[in-house]
């Protein structure tokens, strides 16, 4: 592959990630803060939208945004008007997360993930499994073509007629025999 690709160039970019500070991998161990992220990800919303769209009450939402705006997640927009003439101040993913390491964060990010699935209509959504025989060099090369696709449709935001989509990948050894 030639080193001028887009392919290319999004693979080095996902490669460019650096680790996350202790206050950047505490913001993001907790899986309602990564739903915030993702809800304010293509759309600022407010405090109020949060609580509403997340089931929680206004002043936990509150504390869940500021930690996230505090490490630079999120960032607050110019205020608004709210239904009932208030002052909001809606709030608006930087997609920090994207380029940092956290660490282990899988039960966050599958609690996050199951929430989200499952709110959506069951005819829209669409899983699969499988199992795959690889080899080193074959994982490396699913993995690397893995983070070429996500980077290249993560880089498509907002146009005319298009719906976010929440997508999950996971892998893992799955030998039986290596327990």
């Amino acid at each position: 592959m030639n080193d001028d690709t887009p392919a290319a160039a999004a693979l080095a970019r996902a490669v460019e990630r650096r680790d996350a500070t202790d206050a950047e991998a505490k913001a993001l161990a907790s899986s309602i803060r990564i739903r915030i992220l993702r809800l304010c990800l293509d759309e600022a919303l407010s405090n109020r939208e949060i609580a509403e769209a997340t089931g929680l009450n206004p002043a936990t939402s509150l504390h869940h945004v500021r930690m996230l705006a505090d490490t630079g997640f999120l960032e607050h927009q110019e205020a608004r008007r709210g239904k009932r003439g208030s002052r909001e101040i809606p709030y608006l993913a930087t997609g920090k997360s994207w380029f940092l390491n956290t660490g282990d964060m899988t039960t966050e990010m599958l609690e996050a993930f199951t929430a989200e699935f499952t709110a959506a209509p069951y005819e829209e959504r669409t899983m699969g499994r499988m199992a795959a025989m690889l080899t080193e060099d074959e994982v490396e090369e699913f993995r690397a073509r893995i983070d070429e696709l996500f980077e290249e449709f993560r880089s498509r935001r907002k146009k005319d007629g298009a719906t976010q989509w929440g997508l999950f990948i996971a892998m893992h050894p799955s030998d039986p025999h290596a327990r």
